[in-house]
């Protein structure tokens, strides 16, 4: 009977797939079972002598008691590492969703399935399909130790997930970690800065778009995105040159990047908003703030930051023409970081508010992005959720 710890997407999907399980969450307050016949069970009385394998949903940290206990612990992707077919594993710090995107949308008509991280759980993929394409996240590769893909796409690295992985280190030796079990003839695409990590993999190094450019013989100027997705539609078309020898510039164009990633608005006045809700860190909103950087910016920040260090972010804002409205819990952070660089900031608390505020003073020809370098989970269900209350709240204002 296999164990399996948390009960969501990626364990329900185990338990769907398997039955007969046992399932421990910290929100069960009795014994029950599910409509599979798996066994729903407080987390206190988990007995890891009673145990003979343990699955965990990867979101649970590595201080939870659980993982303490457990004698046999072995990540989703380990659970399915025999039957899995060629796989392809994205990961990274940002970039993670759209570049597997788009790698899936020039892969689909070779039969090729995306998952992970993103939409489907392993347990629910099928083993028929050719190809796996997998959003990979560093939960899932921390407790990942035998399952390695035939392809690994490692994007850049950048203080994230810090609370959970207890250290910048750890959450970068996570990241690197397929680079361990990978073999000769399997492929690695990571920046250039790891080029000296040792791997049986063939490592293709790069530092910028231009690298990948040169090293897959790709045209820039076909290509309609600018960074940070420009460096994602190269990867992803690399990966298709690798595999396929095929370069297809329409098919990566015809390509729609999601909501809530540098999603452009105009209001009822025609004035810019950008909702980049999927900015949690500062890695992301500084590469989302370059885009702007000619305009007069009204930046919505904050939110749990999970104790990153903000201060590239805030090196950048020295000498950018910015006006900073702080929310989340991390608002006095910001507010203090935004005071040593003499920037004008207010203290909001919530998004409504800076919406508001910004309402007052924006114009047609500057900027109101929402790039909050934090988390979403103090306030709200979701970075999806926080995008959709932005977009709502720019529809409701009331305009003169």
């Amino acid at each position: 009977m296999m164990t399996l710890f948390g009960y969501g997407k990626t364990t329900r999907a185990i338990a769907q797939k398997f039955h007969n399980c046992k399932i421990y969450d910290d929100s069960f307050t009795e014994v029950t079972k599910d409509a599979f016949g798996n066994e729903l069970i407080p987390s206190k009385l988990f007995d890891p002598d009673k145990s003979g394998l343990e699955v965990t949903s990867p979101g649970i940290p590595p201080s939870n008691p659980l993982i303490k206990k457990a004698q046999n612990l072995i990540s989703e992707y380990d659970l399915f590492a025999d039957a899995m077919p060629y796989s392809i594993w994205v990961s990274g710090t940002n970039g993670k969703t759209t570049t597997t995107e788009m790698i899936q949308s020039l892969l689909s008509k070779r039969g090729s399935i995306e998952g992970g991280n993103i939409g489907t759980p392993l347990a629910l993929l099928s083993k028929e399909a050719p190809i796996w394409v997998l959003e990979t996240s560093s939960f899932s590769l921390h407790y990942t130790n035998k399952a390695a893909p035939d392809m690994y796409v490692l994007l850049p690295i950048s203080p994230d997930h810090i609370s959970w992985h207890g250290s910048y280190e750890a959450y970068e030796k996570a990241k690197l970690k397929p680079l361990d079990t990978m073999w000769e003839g399997e492929i690695a695409i990571i920046p250039e800065k790891y080029k000296d990590y040792p791997t049986e993999a063939m490592k293709i190094t790069y530092s910028s778009a231009q690298d990948l450019a040169d090293y897959f013989k790709l045209d820039i100027n076909k290509i309609k995105f600018k960074e940070p997705f420009l460096t994602d539609a190269l990867v992803a078309m690399g990966v298709n040159k690798i595999l396929y020898d095929e370069v297809d510039y329409d098919a990566i164009n015809s390509f729609v990047i999601g909501k809530h990633r540098l999603e452009e608005i105009l209001d009822k006045k025609h004035r810019l908003w950008v909702n980049d809700s999927k900015a949690t860190n500062a890695d992301a909103s500084i590469a989302a703030l370059k885009n702007y950087k000619d305009k007069k910016i009204n930046l919505i920040l904050g939110g749990d930051d999970k104790k990153a260090d903000l201060a590239p972010l805030f090196e950048l804002l020295k000498d950018l023409n910015v006006e900073i409205f702080a929310i989340g819990s991390n608002t006095e952070k910001i507010v203090e970081l935004s005071n040593k660089i003499h920037k004008k900031v207010h203290a909001c608390d919530i998004l409504n508010i800076a919406v508001e505020k910004i309402n007052v003073i924006h114009t047609d020809k500057d900027v109101a992005i929402l790039s909050p370098a934090a988390a979403s989970l103090d306030q709200f269900t979701s970075y999806e959720h926080r995008g959709e209350d932005f977009i709502e709240a720019i529809k409701n204002l009331s305009i003169a």
